[in-house]
């Protein structure tokens, strides 16, 4: 018999506080984290407040923000570094097998390893680690974890039979997405797909599940680089890189030119057509020519193919990207107001309100066990509320301004990119912060096996084993939170210049609004994933 893994706890010669236990009507007890304090959320309000008045009181004026930035290959010593790292196949070789075994792993685990979520390496990598870490990563090398994806690495090996050169042409059949998925509508549909598995079906809380998730994502992605041509699922229906692209558009480093001018004058176009032996822009770019980050993988082919060595990573100022530089469509404007409705969404399914709601409702609703009618009804109205405020807002603003409504709704729906990503990281830093004590023990014993269920106490012992400080996590959701508010609001400036300031005002209360009630989300008890 295996020995049981469960770590021995402290005796506590205290009781559980009230406050991180919720008793719900069906007799289940759940455990919370307390949620920020009345101080700091009164800290996050007062900044509302002083940017709501500086846009009141300073004058619109366009400005010139460079988009190309600094190179970093121009940087002593870390620029010969960034050159070893993009200018040879390897290391993306390396972290890809690295990545895809991990991701292996996980599978096995999910499917062979304990159901205990909280002992089982599958949900605790891919929920606690794995989905905030991507994020964070965004502020750093924007769309770097689509060049690393595991999906895609395996998808790859599996129909081209070799880990990075060209093939042959004869491993796909090369066919064209059909014009209507040829946007990013069934990326946005399979987002809302997965939130509703997540947080309705409760894959989080099941290692198979998370394990037969990642097979079916697997699978989609060998499907569609066997039928169609070039990387049809990266660009149009992987929900998770077009949310990284659409974040990726305020991140201050981005793979662009070294000389502008030797795009320009460029006629072979290797960077598009790829070379002898790299393969072709996956997503069909064209490096002198493109100007946002949604569609870019940063998987380095273009650096590799290109004959003259232009191309490289590039600094420039955060957001550059959503403020100036990106051009708005139709498509993609919806899908970063889903964004916005999505990321508060996962805040609202953590509170106490929301499961005593559900389980009140669900009797009326016919529901049995898993009240599955009644958080789709619950969730399918709160994304409409939220994209009927922004309609609202964007349809006031539009009245009488000349505007083709559907560009100005495209044009000003950059400005919820910050506001989303702001919450988006509050949020998952509270649960990486909270719930990653332990994750050495599901390391060393990735399958669980002998390991008992995780008791009161122990999630208890875990929610005062912090990452950080209690009051560094404040300060830097805090901070998030504000930054998305200010950021989205000069966004908004410089989008809607043509506008006016005073009929921005809409927009500027919606950000407003849409801040208010995540920094109220974060003031309140949150049930533990995990």
């Amino acid at each position: 018999m295996v020995a049981s893994l469960n770590p021995v706890l402290p005796v506590l010669p205290v009781d559980l506080p009230s406050s991180n236990q919720l008793c719900l009507p069906n007799g289940a007890t759940l455990m919370m984290h307390p949620g920020m304090s009345d101080a700091w959320a009164g800290v996050i309000l007062l900044g509302v407040v002083m940017v709501v008045i500086w846009n009141a009181i300073t004058p619109l004026h366009r400005q010139s923000l460079p988009q190309q930035g600094f190179p970093l290959v121009a940087v002593p010593l870390l620029g010969s570094w960034i050159q070893w790292l993009t200018r040879s196949p390897w290391p993306r070789v390396f972290l890809r097998l690295l990545t895809a075994g991990t991701f292996l792993w996980v599978i096995a685990a999910g499917l062979w390893g304990t159901p205990i979520p909280e002992r089982n390496l599958a949900t605790v990598l891919t929920w606690n680690w794995w989905w905030t870490l991507i994020i964070i990563t965004i502020l750093v090398v924007g769309t770097a974890w689509c060049a690393i994806c595991p999906w895609d690495a395996l998808a790859v090996w599996l129909t081209r039979r070799r880990l990075w050169q060209r093939g042959d042409g004869e491993e796909s059949l090369g066919w064209r997405l059909p014009l209507p998925l040829r946007r990013v509508w069934p990326a946005l549909l399979l987002l809302i797909g997965l939130t509703w598995l997540e947080l309705g079906v409760g894959v989080t809380s099941s290692p198979a599940a998370t394990a037969t998730l990642a097979i079916v994502m697997v699978v989609l992605a060998t499907v569609s680089l066997a039928l169609f041509e070039r990387k049809s699922f990266c660009r149009h229906i992987c929900p998770v890189g077009r949310t990284l692209g659409c974040y990726a558009q305020l991140a201050p480093l981005a793979l662009r030119p070294l000389h502008q001018e030797t795009c320009d004058t460029c006629h072979t176009l290797e960077c598009y057509h790829g070379s002898a032996t790299i393969e072709p822009c996956p997503t069909s770019l064209t490096m002198g020519r493109f100007s946002q980050n949604i569609y870019c993988l940063s998987c380095g082919a273009c650096v590799l193919s290109c004959p003259q060595q232009n191309v490289s990573w590039r600094l420039r100022p955060m957001a550059s990207e959503a403020r100036s530089g990106a051009r708005p469509h139709w498509d993609e404007a919806w899908f970063m107001v889903a964004l916005l409705g999505l990321t508060s969404f996962h805040g609202v399914t953590m509170m106490p309100f929301w499961e005593q709601a559900i389980l009140t409702m669900a009797p009326m609703l016919g529901d049995g066990m898993q009240p599955l009618r009644s958080f789709t009804l619950g969730m399918t109205l709160f994304l409409l509320a939220t994209t009927l405020c922004y309609l609202l807002a964007v349809s006031v603003v539009w009245r009488g301004s000349g505007i083709p409504f559907r560009r100005l709704f495209a044009t000003l729906s950059f400005s919820c990119l910050p506001v989303a990503f702001g919450y988006h990281l509050a949020h998952n830093l509270n649960h990486l912060v909270r719930e990653s004590s332990g994750f050495a023990q599901v390391w060393a014993n990735p399958f669980g096996f002998g390991a008992l269920p995780v008791t009161p106490l122990e999630k208890h012992v875990r929610m005062l084993d912090l990452l950080i400080p209690e009051s560094a996590l404040f300060a830097l959701q805090a901070g998030l939170l504000l930054w998305g508010f200010w950021m989205g609001v000069r966004i908004l400036r410089v989008r809607g210049i043509e506008l006016g300031g005073r009929r921005l005002w809409p927009l500027v209360l919606f950000l407003a609004g849409c801040t208010t009630f995540n920094v109220w989300l974060q003031t309140q008890s949150m049930i533990m994933r995990l």
